[in-house]
C-alpha cells in the first residue's frame, strides 16, 4: 500500500520541514549524484509552483514551474527529479503530466519551453515536446531546448 501524496505549493505556501526536503533532494540528485556544483538557489523559487510526491516526508519526485517571462518568454518548469529510491515507479510521468496541467490551468496556455538533459529527450517528446536543435552545455550537461505549443 503506498502512502504517496502529491503536493502543488507556492513558495509561500511552504512548510519549513516541506522546504527543507525539497532543497536536499534537489542538491542530492543534481549536486551531490550528478557531481555538479551549481547555485540551485537561485532566487526564482520565490515566483514558482512546486510540484512534488512524497511519503513520509520523504521526496519522491519534484518540479517548479513557470509563468511566462521568468525563465524564458513561454511558461517552464525546471529542477525535474526523481529520488534515487523513488525510480522505476513512473512517478516522473506523472510528474510531467501535473506540471503540464498546472501550467493550463493556472497561466492558460499550452505553450510550454524546457531545457531538457538529452538523456531525457525522448521521454519528453512523449508529452509533445519537440527539440528545437539549441543545444548548449549547462553546467558541464549537454542540454538541449524543447518547446511544446
Amino acid at each position: 500500500m503506498s502512502n504517496i501524496i502529491w503536493k502543488i505549493k507556492t513558495f509561500d505556501e511552504f512548510t519549513v520541514p516541506e522546504l527543507y526536503a525539497i532543497l536536499k533532494a534537489r542538491i542530492d540528485v543534481f549536486v551531490i549524484e550528478q557531481n555538479c556544483p551549481y547555485p540551485d538557489l537561485d532566487n526564482n523559487d520565490q515566483k514558482g509552483i512546486h510540484i512534488w510526491a512524497e511519503e513520509n516526508g520523504e521526496i519522491l519526485a519534484y518540479c517548479r514551474v513557470f509563468d511566462k517571462g521568468i525563465k524564458y518568454d513561454e511558461t517552464s518548469f525546471g529542477r525535474v527529479l526523481t529520488t534515487e529510491q523513488a525510480r522505476g515507479k513512473n512517478l516522473g510521468k506523472q510528474l510531467i503530466r501535473y506540471a503540464v496541467e498546472t501550467i493550463e490551468n493556472r497561466f492558460h496556455t499550452s505553450e510550454i519551453k524546457i531545457s531538457a538533459q538529452d538523456y531525457l529527450l525522448r521521454f519528453y517528446s512523449e508529452f509533445g515536446f519537440i527539440d528545437t536543435g539549441k543545444k548548449y552545455l549547462e553546467d558541464d550537461i549537454p542540454h538541449t531546448e524543447m518547446i511544446r505549443k
